[in-house]
């Protein structure tokens, strides 16, 4: 093995938010195309995979792939506001991406994947903070909602939503964590 245990680290991290990612994604385009009404979480699923991906050098075109990919999902997600505000949160995620992937392309330091780091400077830090702010609150209420949930004897079947309630919370609270661990490395 070449490297220290503290040089492997990030990539360790890296590999695994992919891993979790994209699961999760899988899991959405299961939802999908059982019963519809999952596909926003499915592209920000394997797009956070994809941001993810610690790819090293020759990566140029990532950034407005998915700076393209995700303004098209928060425009998506503005659509979707005029069927109700629980809708919001969508928005927030999609526009949470397209600035983290916009502040993957600045700073003097070569981008190599969220799990990795950025260079200091990159992003705004109160937006950065606000950000980190909402979604660890999102990630508490999240635990606390399937907790809860955990507690019934069953497991009972969403209507419309083609899968058990606890395995969508734990879906949506794993890419909630995702987007923690991307906010941190801005």
């Amino acid at each position: 093995m070449h490297g220290s245990a503290t040089s492997l680290a990030p990539y360790v991290s890296s590999w695994l938010l992919v891993l979790l990612c994209a699961v999760s994604g899988a899991y959405c385009l299961r939802r999908v195309r059982d019963a519809g009404g999952a596909a926003g979480e499915a592209v920000m699923g394997f797009g956070m995979a994809l941001m993810a991906l610690p790819l090293g050098g020759g990566e140029g075109w990532r950034i407005p792939v998915l700076a393209v990919v995700f303004s098209g999902a928060s425009l998506h997600a503005l659509w979707l506001l005029r069927g109700g505000a629980h809708h919001a949160h969508h928005l927030v995620g999609s526009l949470t991406m397209v600035y983290m992937t916009l502040g993957a392309g600045t700073g003097p330091g070569e981008v190599q994947g969220h799990g990795q780091g950025h260079a200091a400077g990159a992003g705004a830090p109160l937006l950065t903070g606000a950000l980190l702010l909402y979604f660890a609150g999102y990630v508490v209420l999240g635990g606390t909602r399937l907790i809860t949930a955990g507690g019934a004897a069953a497991a009972p079947v969403a209507a419309g939503r083609g899968g058990p309630t606890e395995l969508i919370r734990a879906c949506r609270l794993a890419m909630g964590m995702g987007m923690l661990a991307m906010l941190l490395t801005m």
